[in-house]
Formats: C-alpha cells, structure tokens, sequence
C-alpha cells in the first residue's frame, strides 16, 4: 500500500534584500509539521523557494551595478544557507529563473489561453513595486500602498488580461463552503468581504519590464510577477506529469497575512481556469516586530538571523519563534524576552531536568530503560499516575499541532517537563533508598518521550538527549546566559 501524501509549501522569498529574523518565522512553522507529518509516517514533499523575477529584483540589481541574474544567484544563497542553518527539512528550493518552471509557467499559460481566458487590452494602474501588484484607490493610505507605505506609480501599458472576473461565483462558493481553505477565520472573513465586490480581470504580462519569464504568446512581453511565482506550487511537483497528481492539492499553504489575497483568490482563479483543486488550507501567519515596531531599515532595527543564531545557536532561536509569536497573529522580538524564555524554559526547564537526572542515572548506575508501566505490571499508583501524564501530553500534543498552534504543543510539553520537577522533588532520588533506581529509571522514561515529541521542534536538541539516555553521560543542553 502506498503512503498517504502530504504537500506543505511555503511562500518564495522575494531575494530583493537578505533575509531577516520575520523569513525565518513561516519556514520553521512548516519545518515542524513537515516533521510531524513523516514521524506519521506521510510521503511528505515540503517546498522553500525565491522568487527571482520582477521589476524590484531589476531595480535592485541595477543599484548594485550586477546584472539581475547575478544579483539572484547572490541573494538566494542567502535564503538557502540561512534555511541550512536553521536546520529546515525542505525537500527541494525552487527558483522561478530554473529552467523546469519557466516551461511549466509558458505552458499553463497556454493552457488558459486555449480555455478562452486571456485577452488583450490597455491598462492603467496604480502599482507598488515592493509589492509587485496593483492597487484600486480605495485599498490606499494617503495615496500610498497599504504594506509598505511608499508611494505608488501609476502604470499604463498594453497587456494580456486574464478572466478572473469569470470565477468569482465558483471561487465565493467554494470559500463559503469550506471553513479550514483559510485559517484563521478572521483571514477568510477578510476575503469573503473583498469577494463582495466585482472582481477585476488581472493584468498577468507587463511590457515595460524586461526581468522576467518570456510570455509565450508575444515575446515583446514578460509574464507578470504573481503568475510566475503562484505557479511555483506546481512546479516543485513536476507538473503535469505523475508526481503532481499524488501530490496535488497541496494540504497547505503556509503565507503571510500580506499576499492573502494573491493565495486565495488569484491562485484559486488560475487553478479554476485549469481545471485543478484549489489547495485544501492556507495557513496565515503574522509579522514579527521588534520592541513594538515593524522591522525596517530606516528604524534600524532589522534582527540578523545569521547572526542571532551564531549568538544563541538554531533551536533556541526556532524555540523563541515557536513558544512566543502567537501562531496567526503578530508577535513582539527583543532582546531582553529571547534571554529571558531561553534561561527559564531552556537553561533551567528542559536543560536542567535532562543534566539532573543524566547524572543521577550515573551516579546510581541505572542502565536500563525498561518499561515498568504501560505492560501488566502497570499497577503502583506513581507508575498509573506517569502514564496518564504522558497520555494527556501526547493528547493535546497531537490536538494543538493538528490546529496549529506550535506554541500550545510546546506548553503541554512543558507540563510533563514540570511532572518530573515535582515528582524529583517528591522521591528526592538523589538519596539512597529502595526506590531510587525505580525512580530514576522512571525519569528517564519519561525524558525519552519528551525528546521525541521535541523531534519537530528542536530536533538537534532531541538527538542529543536520546544519544545522552544511551550513553548516560551528561553534556549541557543551554548554557545559562
């Protein structure tokens, strides 16, 4: 029998600019359930990527004196190493300028084209270029884009038009009908309200840009930014051939609340038009902000994720993000919080009860770790008591990570990491007495389900404390800052 799929995508970084610490927050989300879903045993394809083409990267390579071609092989490392170092188990990095996808965009392309859904026509309108899109007037601040508060261009040109007027109704059908296509339902809301009014057709080639993907259907024009990169979604599952259709529909789509609209109701309106699913889930995150404010360079106060994990090291710095950003809403960074969860959960919480307990397990030599609960012989009180506390953990464990919410499944991880405090303090195993072995053996138990529920989360933490329950030797896990 063939494994059941799992396809987690995350959005393609726009490599305009290195990546900061708010990049890093979607990619470990999805990190720990592509995690999750193999440890279930799913045929997991987990996608990461850079979004290589448009009039920003043009730009922006023009101000650095490279070519655009360059100026993305340079800055997409950037996303790739950093992706490496914060140890995320993508199984493959597409690039909207690799071969494979350009020819997958020209055909589907050709494909709407064919299903009578282009046409050729004039358009005016007010775009942000920080945003690649178009703006109606009524969705601007004080004539100024509503993500990046810069001032808009206003555009005119000739272009191919894509019919997307032509499934609103399919497209409010199907959002009405399914209440998990967006998560959470503050984010679906938002879009049922926008799908109220007339959809506008969508410019999907651009003339005055030449950073781009060849439209197939005149070469004189490029293929618009969104398009190209929506599209990467069926690329990175080699579409159309046998992979996509094991594959396809993606189970979720992990974004930004920013590009809601262009995941929703554009994407859907491509996949409509072809025929195909529209993905089962979009899970939408917030932004980081640091001491209150939105990270920016003229605030100064961009975080480094380089540098921020040469400081603190990789699971500290997945743990902050996961334990402390409210998981589809914003959440505040700063110095003085990453420091202070890092000595109370890390250094003194889990740090502490594996390095007590390891040299307790030394000291006393305790070498096994044989079940005394959980067979028949399950029948002392503490033993009935340790095995309800793991059952409840791997309960709202599984509940919480199946909703989501990242920072909930730690918490109840942190309970059982409680459970062994207190049952320490109570059987103080440091004494000699009849018990001791058992309860140490106990503790170890139990630090051995802790290490394996942390596996998507921390999972160079729980290799080294399943490697430390082997050797019963003791090594600290987060030196106290």
């Amino acid at each position: 029998m063939s494994k059941k799929t799992f396809f987690i995508s995350t959005a393609i970084d726009y490599p305009s600019e290195k990546p900061h610490l708010g990049h890093c927050l979607e990619k470990i989300q999805a990190d720990v359930l592509a995690r999750y879903k193999r440890l279930q045993g799913f045929n997991v394809h987990f996608s990461v990527g850079t979004d290589d083409h448009g009039l920003k990267i043009q730009r922006y390579a023009q101000k650095a004196g490279k070519n655009p071609q360059e100026f993305v092989d340079e800055m997409s490392k950037c996303f790739k190493d950093l992706w490496k170092l914060l140890n995320i188990s993508n199984d493959d990095f597409i690039r909207t300028t690799e071969k494979r996808h350009i020819k997958v965009v020209q055909e589907i392309i050709k494909k709407i084209y064919e299903k009578g859904d282009l046409y050729k026509g004039k358009y005016k309108g007010l775009y942000c270029v920080d945003c690649e899109s178009y703006y109606l007037p009524k969705d601007l601040k004080n004539n100024k884009c509503p993500i990046h508060h810069k001032p808009v261009e206003i555009i005119e040109e000739e272009t191919y038009f894509f019919r997307m007027s032509k499934y609103q109704k399919q497209l409010l059908k199907q959002i009405k009908a399914n209440k998990e296509f967006i998560i959470p339902e503050s984010k679906r809301n938002e879009i049922l309200n926008r799908l109220k009014a007339p959809l506008q057709d969508l410019s999907i080639s651009r003339k005055t840009v030449s950073w781009g993907i060849p439209f197939p259907l005149e070469k004189k024009y490029i293929i618009a930014v969104w398009p190209d990169a929506l599209i990467n979604y069926l690329t990175t599952i080699d579409y159309p051939n046998e992979k996509s259709k094991k594959f396809w529909p993606a189970d979720l789509h992990i974004i930004g609340k920013d590009i809601i609209w262009h995941h929703s109701v554009i994407w859907g309106s491509l996949l409509l038009s072809l025929g195909l699913p529209l993905p089962k889930t979009i899970f939408v995150h917030g932004f980081i902000t640091v001491s209150g404010q939105k990270m920016s360079k003229s605030l100064g106060n961009v975080i480094g994720p380089f540098e921020l994990v040469k400081k603190y090291g990789t699971d500290p710095v997945r743990y902050f993000l996961l334990r402390e950003i409210p998981p589809t809403e914003d959440g505040d960074f700063t110095y003085e919080k990453f420091e202070a969860r890092y000595n109370s959960d890390l250094a003194k919480g889990l740090g502490n009860l594996v390095a007590r307990v390891m040299k307790l397990a030394e000291k006393s030599k305790v070498k096994s770790q044989s079940v005394p609960y959980g067979e028949s012989q399950a029948t002392t009180k503490i033993q009935v008591k340790i095995q309800k506390a793991i059952d409840k953990t791997q309960r709202d464990y599984r509940k919480t990570l199946e909703e989501f919410k990242f920072n909930e499944a730690l918490i109840s991880v942190w309970e059982l990491i409680g459970f062994c405090d207190r049952y320490i303090e109570k059987e103080r195993p440091w004494e000699k007495s009849k018990k001791q072995k058992e309860v140490i053996n106990n503790l170890l138990l139990i630090i051995g389900e802790i290490a394996k529920l942390l596996e998507p989360f921390l999972p160079e933490t729980s290799e080294k404390i399943l490697k430390q329950l082997k050797t019963k030797k003791s090594k600290p896990l987060f030196p106290r800052i």
